[in-house]
């Protein structure tokens, strides 16, 4: 069985579902899962945020206009009249509920209810349409399989049994619709996988059905060279192992949510990157097979903040950087790079919600420094940190201000940090340098 994610923009318009319906359209039964359409979460989140701010009316105003975009898209969508008699009836009851919802008090618990409504609108759309195409569909509700555990990780075990009693218990079905993204918590309460996370339920179901292959289609054909919102002439990478798509996740390349690559790098299930729009081309196709070595791609990832950590007692002290890292573990904060000398740590961190906190702790020990508007880029590749031309790439940088380097922590990986007024120098730099041919490294 294959495993088929499409993303919001693939779900987007009517012309876009009928692109989807014909990649669909062969003999191999399959998991879709999809995305709201584009636009719908971001106008969730709004209508959630009017409501926490007790903006009642641009609320309902804001509903109604997202009830209407839904309702001439069911219209457009579906011919069949008892088919579009039926979502509009759905469609129409979700909008109800919303401005029901407007009333209530905000919190946590109600705003991740409201935000699933993208999920739910855009399944039962999309698996009503392919009824009318004349396919065998079943629609799963996410929320009969898919949750979190104590540790906010998926519940393997959980997901597993009970998605595969939903397929046993409707066999005929060749496709099987569910939402990405929405999942519930150990309490069973509605919660999500973040903004991107949508990729991340496709791998998990994957791993859970040990499917033949996952594919993760979006609006650009795969892993680049490059950010082609930044550089021109970037290229798509027709292979990638899983080590290193994990790397450009992470580090900001915006076409994988950095953990989907977990659940299916485990049973070495094939993940392909494609594009919606142009369903011929090729694509990146993740295994664990390497292709060559030395520089394959560049990321950058923004909204980066550095601390520097400066006391006298790390001379030669035990246990001072384990202090330091109990910190952050205290306030869940990740830390991306990490530089030491002497008498001085440097880090970095993308999440500040808890910065004053940390730094207030840091503070009873240590003389504590702190930057922003930093970024982070990254050269990813199999083993570049051996490749003999890979130190000849500091030269290209060298009227760059590169304020850490992390050289060597991972065998696929050289990050740098530098201002965010320097990325797209950096980046464009490094383009022309590794990939265009106007020096010696390839």
């Amino acid at each position: 069985m294959l495993v088929y994610k499409f993303g919001g923009t693939s779900v987007g318009s009517v012309v876009n579902m009928h692109h989807v319906k014909d990649i669909i359209s062969n003999s191999d039964k399959k998991v879709i899962v999809l995305s709201a359409m584009s636009g719908t979460t971001n106008a969730l989140v709004e209508i959630s945020e009017y409501v926490k701010y007790g903006n009642t009316e641009e609320a309902k105003q804001k509903i109604n206009a997202l009830s209407e975009t839904y309702n001439a898209v069911v219209y457009d969508l579906l011919q069949d009249t008892t088919l579009r008699k039926d979502v509009s009836a759905y469609v129409n009851r979700i909008f109800k509920d919303l401005s029901d919802l407007v009333s209530r008090v905000y919190t946590s618990q109600w705003h991740n209810s409201i935000i699933a409504n993208g999920e739910l609108l855009s399944t039962y759309m999309f698996s009503r349409f392919l009824e009318q195409e004349g396919f065998k569909v079943a629609l799963l509700p996410a929320l009969d399989f898919m949750r979190l555990d104590g540790n906010n990780e998926p519940d393997e075990f959980y997901i597993k049994q009970n998605l595969m009693r939903l397929l046993h218990t409707q066999p005929n079905a060749d496709i099987y619709i569910t939402q990405g993204f929405i999942s519930l918590d150990v309490d069973g309460n509605i919660t999500n996988l973040q903004r991107g996370g949508s990729d991340y339920t496709a791998t998990i179901i994957g791993a859970a059905i040990d499917a033949d292959e996952v594919q993760i289609w979006t609006d650009i054909d795969g892993f680049h060279n490059n950010d082609p919102r930044y550089v021109n002439d970037t290229k798509a990478l027709s292979h990638l192992s899983y080590d290193e798509a994990a790397e450009l996740a992470y580090f900001g390349a915006k076409i994988l949510h950095p953990q989907t690559v977990m659940p299916v790098r485990r049973l070495d299930i094939p993940l392909r990157l494609k594009n919606t729009m142009a369903p011929e081309a090729h694509g990146t196709l993740i295994t664990n097979q390497i292709h060559g070595e030395g520089i394959k791609a560049i990321a950058a990832k923004d909204g980066i903040t550095a601390i520097k950590i400066k006391s006298v007692r790390m001379l030669l002290a035990h246990g001072f950087l384990k202090k330091v890292f109990e910190i952050f573990e205290t306030y869940e904060t990740a830390i991306d790079m990490v530089t030491t000398s002497e008498i001085a740590v440097s880090l970095t961190i993308d999440d500040t919600k808890n910065l004053e906190a940390i730094v207030s702790e840091l503070q009873k020990f240590a003389e504590v420094h702190v930057e922003d508007y930093l970024s982070i880029v990254c050269l990813v590749g199999n083993q570049i940190i051996y490749h003999p031309d890979t130190p000849e790439l500091f030269q290209v940088l060298q009227d760059v201000n590169v304020r850490m380097i992390a050289y060597g922590g991972s065998n696929n990986n050289i990050s740098l940090l530098v201002n965010s007024s320097d990325k797209l120098e950096t980046l464009q730099k490094l383009q022309r340098y590794v990939f265009e041919g106007n020096a010696v490294l390839i």
